[in-house]
């Protein structure tokens, strides 16, 4: 599925940024544009950054389910700086997602920027439907201990090991206690 998305450039308040962004809203199905002004009002301007398809996996269910739980549902927009870029368009938009586990991975790095977005209804139901076919709870099973390996005592059997203690000496010391 396409998605849009708007991020809001605000005057930074600081001199050394000229502007601060914030990502605002998410466009399902929104046309492949890049950079174009949606709203203005003084100072503020929102811009629909571009778009990106969300691509939904069965083995990322888990993720989805916990961005569809979480308090206000969300996806992310990855957006990567652009050196030599200037300052009205210094992004460019890397990719869109509904899990906070891979959205949580680009910002390790440090090189990308991640905007939590409010999830718009019709791709909340989309990414339900998803997790409601392809979620499987997995089972907890309980590991056991393998008794075979706790009757291996270490140094049994080797001459040079008199007491338990010998097991963990050096060997240097073995040799001059033998003597």
């Amino acid at each position: 599925m396409p998605v849009g998305v708007v991020i809001r450039r605000t005057p930074g308040v600081t001199r050394w940024a000229k502007y601060a962004w914030k990502g605002v809203s998410a466009l399902p199905g929104a046309p492949d544009e890049v950079w174009r002004e949606l709203r203005s009002d003084g100072e503020v301007v929102d811009i629909h950054v571009g778009t990106r398809p969300l691509e939904l996996w069965r083995s990322e269910a888990e993720a989805y389910l916990a961005a569809l739980s979480s308090e206000v549902p969300s996806i992310f927009a990855v957006l990567r700086k652009v050196p030599g870029a200037p300052a009205d368009r210094p992004f460019d938009l890397l990719l869109v997602t509904a899990s906070p586990y891979e959205a949580q991975d680009y910002t390790e790095g440090g090189d990308e920027i991640v905007e939590q977005i409010p999830m718009p209804d019709a791709v909340r139901a989309w990414i339900g439907a998803f997790v409601e076919a392809h979620y499987e709870e997995e089972t907890f099973v309980k590991r056991r201990r393998d008794k075979r390996a706790e009757r291996h005592e270490d140094g049994r059997g080797d001459p040079r090991i008199q007491q338990p203690g010998d097991v963990y000496r050096s060997p240097g010391a073995l040799r001059r206690r033998m003597e």
